[in-house]
Formats: C-alpha cells, sequence, structure tokens
C-alpha cells in the first residue's frame, strides 16, 4: 500500500515538474518578425490575451488592433489561423520565443515565410538616434518606379511623426497600404505593416532639404523591384478615382448579371428588391485588405440608409473561379463584418485576365479591388470610384472618401 502511495505522489510531481517545463504563448506584448531571403526583416508588434478560457492575440499596426481568434495551442506547438486573407501562422513554441512559418494560401501554392517572434521586445525597430531630428510629419508626393516594368505611379505619403515614432501610409490609385508604423532614425525612415494580407516594409533616406531619397518598397516573400522617392507637397493628391474606367462605348448603361450568394441562392440585379432602388454595387474580395475597410464602412451605410431607398449588393472575385473553394473565405468575410446584404461570388478568378468580359462586359475594366458603382433608380450607370482610402490615410482622405460616397447616394435618391 506505501508502494502505491508513493507512486502516486511521484507521478503528481512529475506531472508539476513536465507542466512548468513545457512553454506556453505568455500573455503580453511579442515582437513578431517575418525573415525574407534577401535579410531583410518585415517587422510587427502583437499581443496575447486570456479570453473565455482560451488565448487571443492582436496583431498592432499603428492604431488598429486585429483580433485573431483561431488560436489552436498543442503541447509545444501553435497554430494560429488569421481572420482575413487565408493565412496561418504554424510556430513551435519555446521558452520566451516563437520559431516557425507564416504561411499564405494563394489559388495554386503557398507562400511560406520563415517567423520568429520574441516575447516582451514592445519596440518595432531598434533606434540608435534619439536626439531631435527631421519631422517628416504631413503629405508628400511619391513617385514608386517599378525596375523591372519601368512603371512610374504618383502616391501620396501621409505620415504623422512624434519623436522617433512615425506612422502613416501611402495613398495609390487603387487604395491605401493601410497601417504602417515604423521610425525615423537619424536619416534613416523605417516603416512596416502586416495584417495576414499586406506584409510591407518601406525603408528610405530622410533629407535635410524635404526629400525623401533612394526608398525601397518590399512586399512579402517577392524581390524587391520597387524604389521610391518622396517630396513634401501639402497639395499632394491622386488621380480622379472616377476617371478609372467607364461603360464600354455603345453598351447600355445598366448592369446584367446573376451569381450565387453564399448560402448558394441566385441573386440577380434585375430582382425585385433592387427595381427603383439606388443601388451600390461593390467589387470586392475576401482577399483583399482595402475591401475590408470599404466594407466595414459599408455596411454602416446600408443600416443608415436602407429604409431610405438604397440597397447594396457586393460582387466577391476570389482566388480561383470555383464557387466551393470561394465559399467559405466569403462566408466568413460576410459573417466577422456582420453584413447585412447580399454578397455574391462571381465564378471569375480575380486573377482572370479577362474577368471584366466574363462577369461585367458593360465596363471597359475593372481597374481596382474595390471599385465602386453607384446605379441610380432606373438601373442606370451614374458614378464608378475605384478604389478606397481607408481610415489608416486619417481624416484629410478617409473623411472626404466617405462623405463622397455619401454625396452621390443622397443626390441619386433626391432625383
Amino acid at each position: 500500500m506505501k508502494e502505491i502511495v508513493l507512486i502516486v505522489v511521484a507521478l503528481f510531481f512529475c506531472g508539476i515538474v513536465n507542466a512548468q517545463q513545457m512553454p506556453s504563448l505568455t500573455n503580453g506584448i511579442w515582437r513578431g518578425v517575418l525573415k525574407r531571403t534577401d535579410g531583410k526583416e518585415i517587422v510587427f508588434n502583437f499581443e496575447v490575451k486570456d479570453s473565455l478560457q482560451k488565448k487571443i492575440m492582436f496583431i498592432i499596426n499603428a492604431s488598429e488592433r486585429l483580433e485573431v481568434d483561431d488560436i489552436v495551442v498543442k503541447k509545444d506547438s501553435a497554430f494560429i489561423t488569421l481572420p482575413f486573407f487565408d493565412s496561418e501562422f504554424r510556430v513551435a513554441i519555446q521558452q520566451n520565443r516563437l520559431i516557425g512559418n507564416w504561411i499564405k494560401h494563394l489559388a495554386d501554392r503557398d507562400v511560406v515565410i520563415p517567423f520568429e517572434a520574441v516575447y516582451n521586445q514592445t519596440y518595432r525597430f531598434n533606434v540608435v538616434n534619439t536626439g531631435a531630428g527631421i519631422n517628416i510629419s504631413g503629405r508628400w508626393k511619391a513617385i514608386f518606379t517599378d525596375t523591372v516594368s519601368k512603371k512610374v505611379n504618383e502616391n501620396v505619403g501621409v505620415f504623422e511623426q512624434k519623436g522617433n515614432r512615425l506612422t502613416g501610409s501611402f495613398l495609390t490609385p487603387y487604395g491605401d497600404y493601410r497601417y504602417l508604423e515604423g521610425v525615423v532614425d537619424g536619416d534613416s525612415l523605417k516603416l512596416s505593416g502586416f495584417d495576414g494580407g499586406y506584409a510591407l516594409l518601406f525603408l528610405a533616406k530622410v533629407n535635410a532639404d524635404h526629400t525623401i531619397s533612394n526608398g525601397t518598397f518590399y512586399s512579402g516573400a517577392g524581390p524587391a523591384t520597387k524604389v521610391w522617392n518622396a517630396g513634401k507637397d501639402p497639395f499632394a493628391r491622386l488621380p480622379d478615382a472616377a476617371a478609372a474606367t467607364h461603360v464600354k462605348a455603345g453598351m447600355p448603361p445598366r448592369l446584367d448579371f446573376a451569381y450565387k450568394d453564399v448560402n448558394g441562392n441566385m441573386v440577380s440585379i434585375k430582382d425585385e428588391r433592387f427595381k427603383n432602388k439606388v443601388v451600390v454595387v461593390q467589387i470586392l474580395g475576401s482577399w483583399c485588405p482595402n475591401c475590408i475597410d470599404e466594407t466595414r464602412f459599408m455596411r454602416e451605410v446600408y443600416r443608415e440608409y436602407k429604409s431610405k431607398g438604397v440597397e447594396i449588393v457586393g460582387l466577391a472575385y476570389e482566388r480561383t473561379g470555383d464557387f466551393a473553394r470561394s465559399q467559405a473565405a466569403v462566408k466568413n468575410f460576410v459573417n466577422r463584418l456582420q453584413v447585412e446584404y447580399p454578397v455574391l461570388i462571381v465564378p471569375v478568378a480575380s486573377s482572370d485576365p479577362q474577368l471584366t468580359e466574363k462577369s461585367l462586359p458593360q465596363l471597359e475594366r475593372i481597374p481596382a479591388f474595390p471599385t465602386t458603382i453607384f446605379l441610380d433608380r432606373k438601373g442606370e450607370i451614374q458614378t464608378i470610384h475605384a478604389g478606397f482610402s481607408g481610415p489608416a490615410t486619417g481624416e484629410e482622405d478617409y473623411e472626404k472618401q466617405k462623405e463622397e460616397y455619401l454625396q452621390v447616394i443622397k443626390r441619386l435618391l433626391a432625383e
């Protein structure tokens, strides 16, 4: 009998020791690093917490905190599925360290980037020069050049600098790069952003003559083929987004489509619910970060204006044209964003060079995700807007974008 008691006690204490030795996903702030093959590191911070007896985390970029609630911890491993963009982390948990991979699932392959995170590192970029230096807050005309195609884009940088800390974004004709955070360290600019869809790094030199030079742009695991320079310009603006596409010459100014919604029900623009209504057609993708920003706004528009005669319908172009493969991603998009208007799954891949001809042949092209089409009560196309300037672009651009949309809707309701 004494021997049995001793065995039970030994097993009990052995369990305690093993539990103490088993590493855990510790609550608190972590510094994550995506390690590119060229040696550049895309860094971001995240916070781990307990919620309802499970682990959750918040990915931190400037003022955004993206909640991640699908975390499975098994022994010394963690499987972290991001809420959007069909990507995940698979990591081994070591003492105050995570080591593994970030995996982004595309239509025909997976993109894998080695990942490492260290607990209780609250900084993003190390700062050497902490004294007073150049402050780059404000608007900048930024010229991005693709070193392969030689294509040049005029973008707009919007920055806010407090001490060494730098936040902001770049506006492009097709959307913005969402929330970026980093530092100005002496004459070095470092900005990064990660949300599961975007994994971005911007490096450049800040000059005393109000210019930024020798900039390089890194995105995900791809080669660094874009360089950039910028000059401070309080009046920097993008080209008119309404000029990005039009109705084809000789085509009626009406859309004609019918696709299945996330539940498999066929919905047509000719359905009774859209007749004699102002209709907003939102071209989107569940993989598109800017589409999330626009959808959050459209959700509020729908709640306020549905009773006044406005309908909204989303057309989701996914990574494949296969309905079954797309359904889960779009349903997750709809549920997480609490979308109350129909979102239809277009059986054409977003990468298809003929996606416009195959799905909306009335248009010259679909220039960007998102693209937003405003129809009057007769069902005729009145305005088309490419891209969306999200909340990371600040009051001047984001609030202006929202007001422009509301003005179009109010004008069409009044006609």
